[in-house]
């Protein structure tokens, strides 16, 4: 079932009133068939092998908790979940080959097409940070089997996160929550806000992106240009907008989940860029793998730093999907941090001479442009595809956005920057936002009849908008 579809949202509506009509023993279950059907729809072979999955951590987590031999149980315990993300998501680049190079006639990407992973790369990451923070008494067990196969199945975030974490979704589970207003409203804001971003633009701008990328040969030169610019818009669109369907319901049903998004493209450097893009996936790699490595080689002293910084972001890039491109996308952010990091007296004390405001937007522009560069990686196929793609950014007259209407494109566009400058004006312009937000929500007739007018608005936009959904980036994840 298509997360953006509107039965999707439907479906979620009418759970959310039947969730509160249910006693609070009884609501997580309700969810966790809610999520086990959710799967179901797209496999129900995937569906046993998560439950399989849900199993097999929840007795390794009590085991560790248990035993006296915790480091074993752990090392066990991500080694399986390592193995199945193996074995489910990297077999054709990693296992094949090595049966090719010893003449082995087998194809272990096989399993992968039986099974159906998708969401694999979130919940193999959830499962392992449950299992750490045990080893490390961050939390004891969760011993509420219920409890536990909804952390990992929670339909919302099930496709694409954002990777929750044990100790802050599990504890809410406890709590009853009462029906709340002004959760179902937030909520169901949340969620046509994140259906707006997804249909009205991220979809359109698809159009161009992916037209480009399919068509390298045949596509106008300066029409790459747009698309290196649109990339980082396409993608921050598309996944912000799955992230806010997934906030709204997981709001709707009194739960809070982790934070993914916080207005990146104010950011002035890759450092902090990442500290505002995809929160819950960067801020997991650093808990777990950075701060895990460093802690190991401190005695390499500064080497250590260095050492951490790329094998975490190499994994960050390996993460997304089995390829050098990934590969190549850690290793290019690897190298922004490490150069900021390795120069940042110098930089502080070179523009520190220029007017804030131009050193600001100096910061920012860099930032965007690095990242548009970068994801030149993430969106091509393979190498070859990369090279073709930055070979063709030379200047030519003419530009055609993928195909589709050049009034659809400037529209999607005009959304894109109108929701980028309310961000802005957040960022940068705290009291002013802060006042408008108050007019926004109060009760005055003029503030009702035109926030009203807007969810009309987007609504019809989104209906209108909804003829060609495209699935979510982050779904191959």
């Amino acid at each position: 079932m298509n997360v953006s579809s509107l039965h999707y949202v439907l479906l979620s509506v009418l759970a959310v009133f039947v969730y509160y009509l249910l006693k609070h023993r009884y609501r997580a279950l309700f969810l966790v068939v809610l999520s086990c059907g959710f799967i179901a729809t797209y496999s129900y072979i995937l569906l046993v092998y998560v439950l399989a999955y849900v199993l097999i951590n929840y007795f390794i987590g009590i085991r560790i908790h248990d035993s006296g031999k915790k480091k074993r149980f752990l090392t066990a315990g991500i080694l399986i979940n390592l193995s199945q993300l193996l074995l489910l998501k990297y077999a054709s680049f990693t296992i094949n080959p090595l049966f090719d190079l010893l003449h082995i006639h087998a194809d272990a990407s096989v399993l992968a097409r039986i099974i159906v992973p998708i969401g694999v790369s979130f919940f193999t990451l959830q499962g392992i940070g449950y299992l750490v923070n045990i080893k490390m008494a961050w939390e004891k067990p969760e011993k509420n089997f219920v409890h536990f196969i909804l952390y990992i199945i929670f339909y919302p975030r099930f496709l694409s996160g954002p990777i929750d974490r044990s100790n802050h979704f599990l504890p809410q589970l406890k709590v009853s929550q009462s029906f709340n207003e002004e959760n179902i409203i937030r909520g169901f804001r949340l969620i046509l806000f994140g259906l707006f971003k997804k249909v009205a633009i991220a979809d359109q701008l698809a159009s161009a992106v992916n037209g480009a990328y399919a068509n390298l040969d045949a596509t106008d030169e300066f029409t790459f240009w747009i698309v290196l610019l649109l990339q980082p818009l396409y993608l921050y669109f598309d996944f912000s907008g799955y992230t806010d369907i997934a906030f709204g319901i997981a709001r709707a049903f009194g739960l809070e989940l982790r934070p993914n998004f916080n207005r990146p493209f104010m950011s002035e450097n890759m450092t902090e860029f990442w500290k505002r893009f995809h929160i819950s996936l960067s801020s997991w790699f650093h808990d777990y793998v950075f701060m895990r490595t460093f802690f190991r080689m401190r005695k390499w002293s500064k080497n250590a730093t260095t050492y951490a910084l790329f094998l975490t972001w190499v994994l960050f890039g390996i993460w997304h999907g089995a390829g050098w491109t990934f590969m190549l996308l850690g290793l290019l952010q690897a190298l922004a941090v490490f150069y900021e990091f390795s120069t940042k007296r110098f930089r502080v004390r070179f523009f520190s001479k220029l007017p804030g405001g131009l050193r600001t937007w100096m910061g920012r522009i860099f930032t965007y442009v690095f990242y548009a560069v970068s994801l030149t990686f993430f969106f091509a196929p393979n190498i070859q595809s990369v090279i073709g793609f930055f070979s063709n950014l030379s200047v030519s007259n003419g530009f055609t956005p993928g195909g589709m209407s050049d009034a659809i494109f400037f529209l999607s566009i005009f959304f894109a920057f109108a929701i980028l400058l309310f961000e802005f004006l957040k960022n940068d312009f705290v009291s002013l936002h802060d006042s408008i937000e108050a007019w926004w929500y109060g009760k005055s007739n003029m503030s009702r009849v035109i926030r009203w007018g807007l969810y009309v608005f987007l609504i019809t936009i989104v209906i209108v908008f909804n003829n060609d959904v495209q699935e979510f980036i982050y779904f191959q994840f």
